[in-house]
C-alpha cells in the first residue's frame, strides 16, 4: 500500500541532519526473569505486535525532483532481525556504561532506506537486570494513525493475551516513474482536491457554534504562544555535535502530591520548579551570570483530555491532544517556594489549565502510552523555531501499576528525547508505578558536566518536599 506522507511528517523526515537526529527515544529497564529475556522472546513479541503498527513495516520513498512529498511503501525486503537487534555491556554492566551507550546508539541517524526504527536488547545489567533502547523516527508516529512501538508491546498481565496468526503479504513497490506520474497528476487535481478539502473541513470539523469558538481557542492559543518571541540568551543554545551524553534521575510520586497539596498545584508545576531549581544551581556552578529576573524559557508541552470528558464524570481513558505551553522558568529566583508559585500562576493562566492531566488522574489512563505521547510533545515542540525557547521539557502520564515486556516485569522507563537545533538539553519526564522518571539528553561538547543534573534535580526537589513539611 503507497500513502503519501502528511505535510508534518515529510517536515520531520526532512528537518533533521547529522547533528540533530529526528527520532523519539525510550529506555526501559526491566527484572531479568529466573531463565532470563532470550532475545527471541522479545523478537516474538515484537513480530506479534508489528499488526497494530503497520508503519513500522513500510519505508520511505523519495519522488523524482521532489515533485511531491515522499510516500510510504510496504518493504518488501522487510527483516525483523535487522530492527530488533541484541547488545552487551561487560557484566556486571553499571548504570553509567549503559547510559554511555544510549547516548551512542541514540548519536547515530536511523537508515533511511529501510523502516525507520531500531530496538536494542541490552544484556549484562548489574542488579539482575536487563534493558530495552527502543528509537523511531518522529515521522513515524503521529499519536492517532501511527503509534509508538513502546505503547504497543507492554502489557498489564505477565501473560501476554493471545494474538491471530499474521498474515503479512507487502505490496508491490512503485517504480520511480509511477511515483513521479503519481506525483504529476496530483499537480493537475490539486486546485479540485482543495476545494474538496476545504468544504470537507468547512461541513465536518465546524460544524456547531461550540465547535467555531474551540477552533478560534485554538488559534488564538498559537497566536499568544508565537508572540512570546525569542527566548532569553542561555548557554543551553549553541551549536549541537554529532555526540550525546545521557543521563537519568527519578522521584516517589507521593513526594510531587506532597508538594501539591500544600501549595495547590499540579504536579507538571511542582516539575517545571524542580527543573527551574535545578537549572539555576547548573548555571551558578558554571560561573554564569545570574539576577533576580534571568529565566530560561521551556517549552513544555501539555497532554489535556476532551472537554466533553471534562463536562461529564471526569477525565476518561484517552487524551486528545497535546498542546504547545512556553513557560518562564524563573532561574534568577533563590526561594523554591517562590519559584513553584510564579510557575504555578503561568500555568493557571493557560487556556487549557482545567483539563490538565496530572496525578490526580493519571491512574485512569489505560494502556501504556507514554512514548507515543512524547512523540506528540516533540511534535508540538517543533512546530515553533527553536529561537523562542531554551530547551525542551517533555512530561506525560503512564500506567500506575505493574507493566510488562515480554512477560519480564518492567522496573523503570525513560524517554530519550531528541535535540533540537541549537538546543543542547532536553528532558522527558514519565510517570509510573508510583514514580517520575526523568530521561536527559545533552549534547556531549556543549554540556560535559550533564551528570550534575541529577543530583540538582533531587536537591531542588528535597528543597520543595522540606518546605512542604
Amino acid at each position: 500500500m503507497v500513502t503519501r506522507l502528511s505535510a508534518s511528517d515529510a517536515s520531520f523526515y526532512r528537518l533533521e541532519n547529522s547533528s540533530t537526529p529526528m527520532y523519539v527515544g525510550s529506555l526501559q529497564i526491566l527484572r531479568k526473569p529466573r531463565n532470563g529475556l532470550s532475545y527471541e522472546a522479545l523478537l516474538a513479541t515484537v513480530e506479534r505486535r508489528l499488526p497494530q503498527i503497520p508503519r513500522y513495516r513500510q519505508k520511505v520513498r523519495e519522488v523524482t525532483l521532489g515533485l511531491a512529498r515522499p510516500v510510504w511503501v510496504d518493504d518488501r525486503d522487510f527483516d525483523i532481525t535487522y530492527h530488533v537487534r541484541r547488545s552487551a555491556l561487560p557484566s556486571p554492566g553499571s548504570d553509567v556504561q549503559l547510559h554511555d551507550l544510549i547516548a551512542r546508539l541514540g548519536s547515530r541517524p536511523l537508515d533511511k532506506t529501510r523502516p525507520l526504527w531500531e530496538m536494542y536488547l541490552v544484556e549484562g545489567l548489574a542488579k539482575n537486570r536487563v534493558a530495552i533502547y527502543t528509537k523511531s523516527h518522529q515521522a513515524l508516529v503521529n499519536g492517532m494513525t501511527a503509534l509508538e512501538i513502546g505503547h504497543v508491546i507492554a502489557d498489564r498481565t505477565q501473560k501476554p493475551p493471545e494474538f491471530g496468526e499474521d498474515i503479512w503479504i507487502p505490496g508491490r513497490e512503485p517504480s520511480d516513474r509511477q511515483l513521479l506520474m503519481g506525483a504529476l497528476g496530483e499537480w493537475i487535481m490539486r486546485p479540485t482536491a482543495q476545494a474538496s478539502a476545504l468544504r470537507h473541513a468547512v461541513t465536518e470539523t465546524v460544524t456547531s457554534t461550540a465547535q467555531i469558538v474551540d477552533l478560534g481557542r485554538r488559534v488564538a492559543d498559537v497566536a499568544r504562544t508565537v508572540a512570546r518571541g525569542t527566548a532569553p540568551s542561555s548557554p543551553l543554545n549553541t551549536t549541537v555535535s554529532r555526540n550525546r551524553r545521557f543521563s537519568v534521575a527519578s522521584g516517589s510520586l507521593e513526594e510531587f502530591r506532597v508538594v501539591r497539596a500544600r501549595y495547590d498545584c499540579d504536579i507538571n508545576d511542582v516539575v517545571l520548579a524542580m527543573v527551574a531549581g535545578a537549572l539555576r544551581n547548573w548555571l551558578l556552578s558554571r560561573g554564569e551570570p545570574v539576577t533576580s529576573t534571568t529565566t530560561v524559557r521551556a517549552m513544555a508541552p501539555m497532554s489535556v483530555y476532551p472537554d466533553s470528558e471534562i463536562d461529564s464524570s471526569g477525565p476518561g481513558q484517552a487524551i486528545s491532544e497535546v498542546t504547545p505551553f512556553l513557560v518562564d522558568l524563573p532561574v534568577g529566583e533563590s526561594n523554591a517556594v517562590v519559584r513553584l508559585s510564579q510557575i504555578s500562576h503561568a500555568t493557571e493562566t493557560h487556556p487549557t489549565a482545567p483539563s490538565l492531566v496530572d496525578a490526580r488522574t493519571i491512574v485512569t489512563l489505560s494502556g501504556f502510552a507514554p512514548p507515543t505521547l512524547h512523540a506528540m510533545g516533540i511534535r508540538v515542540a517543533t512546530s515553533f523555531s527553536a529561537r523562542q525557547f531554551n530547551l525542551l521539557i517533555t512530561n506525560v502520564p503512564g500506567a500506575q501499576n505493574q507493566m510488562y515486556i515480554a512477560g519480564t516485569k518492567l522496573l523503570e522507563t525513560y524517554a530519550v528525547p531528541p535535540l533540537l537545533h541549537n538546543q543542547t538539553l532536553a528532558i522527558g519526564v514519565t510517570s509510573y508505578n508510583g514514580m517520575l522518571y526523568f530521561g536527559i539528553n545533552a549534547d556531549r561538547d556543549a554540556m560535559s558536566d550533564v551528570d550534575m543534573l541529577p543530583s540538582l534535580l533531587r536537591e531542588a526537589l528535597d528543597e520543595l518536599v522540606e518546605a512542604a513539611r
